[in-house]
């Protein structure tokens, strides 16, 4: 059965490419899915992707894994990072394994940046890569065994 990875995108990564190049580059949001769904397919796995600039859709989406789950799920919880307890429950709920990533390096931009709400309940947090982060969180999703 082929490995099911869930990638979810919070608000404002629609923009990629146009918002803020200087800190978040030109790569576009279809250009990260794509890349990653190109990877996952030679892996024999299924990414489905999801995007939302609301925390109720985001909270919705997760909590939806609790009739159809997933083995692992990438999440760039964006704005909502600093904000949404939300967002942290329903990952909590369903107990998913998952890893944080986020295109900059949120430790060395403004101090409200350096809190998450997501990072101590992750198996780990990727930051500063850029879209490259979301390839190592896939590596790692595919190979991830649970332990």
């Amino acid at each position: 059965m082929a490995r099911r990875i869930l990638v979810l995108h919070g608000p404002n990564l629609n923009l990629l490419g146009r918002r803020e190049p200087h800190i978040y580059g030109t790569t576009t949001l279809d250009d990260i899915n794509r890349k990653l769904a190109d990877r996952a397919s030679a892996a024999n796995a299924v990414v489905d992707t999801f995007q939302s600039n609301s925390e109720g859709d985001l909270v919705e989406r997760v909590q939806r894994l609790l009739d159809n789950p997933v083995d692992f799920v990438i999440i760039n919880p964006a704005a909502f990072t600093h904000t949404s307890v939300a967002l942290r429950d329903a990952l909590s709920a369903t107990r998913v394994r998952f890893i944080e990533v986020h295109l900059s390096n949120v430790f060395g931009r403004e101090p409200f940046r350096h809190h998450s709400y997501f990072t101590d309940i992750a198996v780990g947090l990727i930051c500063g890569l850029g879209p490259r982060g979301y390839e190592l969180a896939l590596e790692h999703a595919l190979a991830d065994t649970g332990a």
